[in-house]
């Protein structure tokens, strides 16, 4: 899932991110998802392997809860229509959840392939 980012070069300097702060904030309310009941970590797609075993990873309620506002926004989708007010996502309620497992995984397959890569030496022997 690594992507590039310009989060931290922005986070870094406070008179832009108090610019882009209110941007983000515009441009989550009209991407859309929000208006079908979905989370930003409901649109990660799931063909990588990283993405799956964090799936994989997430607890029984989570897991379920996902499939649940992904099948109510592919049936919205179908029909046409947006959500009740009352049933959209909130931004309080739109935490992450799946990216904090993802880069933990993307971590531990870093350490390992540090660890394949290192060379055991043998010690001297006089």
């Amino acid at each position: 899932m690594s992507y590039p980012t310009m989060a931290g070069f922005i986070m870094k300097r406070p008179w832009l991110k108090n610019w882009m702060i209110p941007v983000a904030k515009w441009y989550k309310q009209a991407a859309g998802y929000r208006q079908l009941g979905l989370r930003a970590d409901d649109l990660i797609p799931e063909e990588n392997e990283t993405v799956l075993l964090a799936l994989k990873r997430l607890p029984p309620k989570e897991a379920y809860d996902r499939i649940f506002r992904l099948r109510r926004a592919f049936q919205c989708s179908l029909a046409q229509t947006l959500l009740p007010k009352e049933q959209w996502t909130t931004p309080e309620e739109d935490r992450l959840y799946l990216s904090p497992i993802i880069k933990e995984i993307e971590a531990e397959k870093k350490e390992r392939e540090d660890l394949d890569v290192m060379v055991p030496k043998k010690p001297a022997t006089s």
